[in-house]
């Protein structure tokens, strides 16, 4: 493991973040978009985050988490989008969950990683931004974790309510790469079709399950049980990234789905066992969308207890009342399509 001390930047634009996984012990890096180039197989960067874990202090932590939050990005559009990452720290201190009052609690098991990170990145394409994406931070740690790390095997799972069309395309014909995304039908930005399952070499290793408005905690529990662990169980992974979205929250403005706290939370303690089980425990979240700064912050919060193993507070959140009945034969019919598209 080598942990490289560089100069901290005075920027104040977004920044481009990624945690790779090797033997349980996760290498840091964070880019400034102003000074980040590569120059052969080496880059260059300049750090913007505040504090450098020791090699200790990675070797006993349970849950690794940096914040590397935007500044300037799409203030003109989105003047909120630079108190969401605050938000969840924020949320993260009063709860406390960060090492400042967690003390010797985080300690003992392989550790997660979980980038606190803005702007996001899944919808960020080769030919530029898109979707309030710069960076495809997820693919940029795909790729890292195989050429530097010999991590072959990457599952990708990403459960925001858009679809990942950026790091869908990044991988669609790339077999060491499993890409599998779960989102409402008909949004944003279109993609994400039952039809698209990859091409050439990578055909079968992009899954896209489109699930009707109002599908909800029910219908993602069937979800990991039929469709992401029988894919991750055949792909057999080296290590798993998830583009950790939060905008699938029952309060969230831009969708329309039933996504709770506690959902979050199950899917959370469900990935990591998955990872675990098959990975050796390496696994990564990306932060990708979240527009409401309460259920945004809450359900991070549980998602960091989820990882710490600690007990779920969503039920002191979460309002059963404003819920309502799911389309369970619509879901049933979609996860059975799949199912059959990739002989599930």
């Amino acid at each position: 493991m080598h942990l490289h001390k560089l100069p901290r930047s005075s920027s104040s634009f977004g920044n481009a973040f990624f945690l790779a996984a090797h033997h349980h012990v996760f290498d840091l890096r964070v880019f400034d978009n102003r000074s980040f180039r590569t120059n052969q197989k080496r880059f260059r960067a300049s750090i913007s985050c505040s504090f450098l874990p020791s090699i200790h202090q990675l070797n006993d932590a349970r849950l690794i988490y940096s914040v590397a939050p935007s500044m300037g990005h799409n203030q003109e559009s989105h003047p909120e989008s630079h108190f969401r990452v605050p938000a969840i720290v924020d949320a993260l201190e009063e709860m406390k969950l960060t090492p400042k009052v967690a003390g010797s609690k985080i300690k003992g098991d392989a550790p997660t990683g979980f980038a606190l990170i803005r702007p996001p990145g899944h919808h960020a394409v080769p030919q530029g931004p898109m979707g309030f994406c710069i960076f495809g931070n997820v693919a940029i740690a795909a790729r890292y974790a195989q050429r530097v790390h010999g991590l072959k095997c990457v599952f990708i799972i990403d459960f925001d309510v858009h679809h990942g069309n950026g790091t869908n395309d990044a991988f669609y014909d790339d077999p060491d790469i499993f890409f599998l995304s779960f989102h409402q039908d008909g949004s944003y930005p279109g993609t994400g079709k039952f039809d698209e399952v990859g091409s050439g070499d990578g055909e079968g290793t992009t899954l896209n399950l489109p699930l009707p408005g109002g599908s909800g905690d029910t219908a993602i529990r069937t979800v990991f049980d039929e469709v992401i662990v029988p894919c991750a169980q055949r792909f057999k992974p080296d290590i798993i990234l998830v583009s950790a979205g939060y905008d699938g929250h029952v309060l969230d403005p831009l969708a329309n789905l039933q996504y709770t706290t506690a959902t979050y939370y199950m899917l959370t303690s469900s990935i990591k066992q998955l990872a675990k089980d098959l990975c050796g425990g390496r696994c990564v979240f990306f932060l990708e969308g979240g527009y409401n700064l309460k259920s945004l912050s809450y359900s991070v919060a549980d998602t960091f207890r989820a990882l710490l193993g600690d007990r779920s507070l969503a039920s002191e959140f979460d309002d059963p009342n404003i819920l309502y009945e799911e389309p369970s034969t619509k879901v049933k019919q979609a996860i059975q399509r799949i199912k059959h598209i990739h002989s599930l």
